[in-house]
């Protein structure tokens, strides 16, 4: 980080599409996302509140984007750190263009999957408590 400057982005969203799988030219796979964050706009003329939606384009690369690649889904809500980006490229006719896009550096998967029915166990009063798994019998494919 350079003194006195800070470039430092944090979203909590859900995507708007499963995550799109990519190779840089070196051959670095990263994962594109199309992540949406929401927030109450102004009131209207008759006291109103419209949902804004904001979406943004986020990239993963690494150990981050494999982790998207295999458990993020359209609908998954994210929670996303980075830092702002912005390329310079030439279209078809030579024009400049630019994209502003989000690097992540850090991702955590808030829920569950979108579509999982996951029940959660209730004791009952009056009922012995379920005995606690022991921590060598998780099956996890959860890296984290």
């Amino acid at each position: 980080m350079a003194r006195g400057t800070v470039n430092k982005v944090i979203l909590l969203g859900r995507l708007g599409q499963d995550p799109e799988q990519r190779a840089t030219a070196s051959g670095t796979q990263l994962a594109m996302l199309n992540l949406a964050t929401n927030e109450l706009g102004p009131k209207d003329g008759q006291g109103k509140r419209q949902n804004q939606t904001e979406w943004h384009r986020v990239v993963l690369f690494g150990t981050l984007a494999a982790n998207a690649l295999q458990y993020l889904v359209k609908g998954s809500q994210v929670y996303i750190e980075g830092r702002l980006r912005t390329r310079k490229w030439q279209d078809q006719s030579g024009a400049d263009r630019y994209s502003t896009e989000i690097v992540g550096t850090e991702m955590q998967f808030i829920g569950s999957k979108p579509g999982s029915s996951q029940q959660a166990a209730t004791h009952q009063p009056n009922q012995p408590s379920p005995s606690p798994t022991p921590v060598d019998d998780f099956d996890d494919d959860i890296p984290f």
